[in-house]
């Protein structure tokens, strides 16, 4: 059962897929400022890629000739096709990137050149972080880290309100398992005992 229902807070939000739109599966999209934050991101390594090749280009013309011609077809190549994925990922990210929470799990669908799928069972959480970078902090978004014992699964781009929701459902939903597990033998005692 999907449990995560809450609504979209921003007019710019993607269409609420809990809503019953055929296909979504109850799926939830991101808001599209999403976008605007990894374009922020990558404009920023794409600058760090930009200075480094020009600092390589700068000392690659003391190489011999053979060398200087493969370096600087590299440097030229490199940037223009970084340039590429830079342009075209992040919408590409938007439109595949997907979650939603059941009762008993998690999951993630996502990925721009290779699709991930996510999925992380609710009894399997051991603690869940809200993060904020400052450009996401600029742009009212966060990220939902959640941590098991194999690691973290992260549901990115959200809101801020939207993450503080994801965060108070994912704790009650590993409460209400404890407490289950705490009264289980308790129950089952009871129930020899009647018998």
């Amino acid at each position: 059962m999907v449990l995560f229902t809450g609504q979209r807070g921003t007019g710019d939000a993607a269409p609420d897929p809990s809503s019953g739109a055929p296909g979504t599966g109850g799926y939830r999209r991101l808001n599209r400022r999403c976008m605007i934050s990894i374009y922020i991101n990558y404009g920023i390594w794409y600058a760090i890629l930009l200075a480094i090749c020009t600092f390589l280009a700068t000392f690659s013309q003391n190489l011999s000739d053979p060398y200087y011609e493969i370096a600087r077809l590299a440097l030229l190549g490199v940037p223009a096709a970084v340039l590429v994925y830079v342009v075209v990922a992040p919408p590409v990210f938007y439109t595949r990137y997907r979650y939603r929470i059941t009762d008993d799990r998690v999951e993630v669908r996502r990925g721009v050149l290779v699709i991930r799928h996510t999925l992380v069972p609710i009894e399997r959480v051991h603690q869940v972080e809200i993060t904020r970078g400052p450009i996401k902090n600029l742009l009212g978004l966060a990220d939902v880290a959640i941590t098991t014992a194999g690691g973290v699964a992260t549901i990115n781009y959200l809101e801020l309100e939207e993450a503080e929701r994801v965060a108070e459902l994912l704790n009650k939903l590993i409460g209400e398992m404890l407490r289950e597990r705490l009264q289980a033998p308790a129950s089952s005692v009871t129930g020899s005992a009647d018998e």
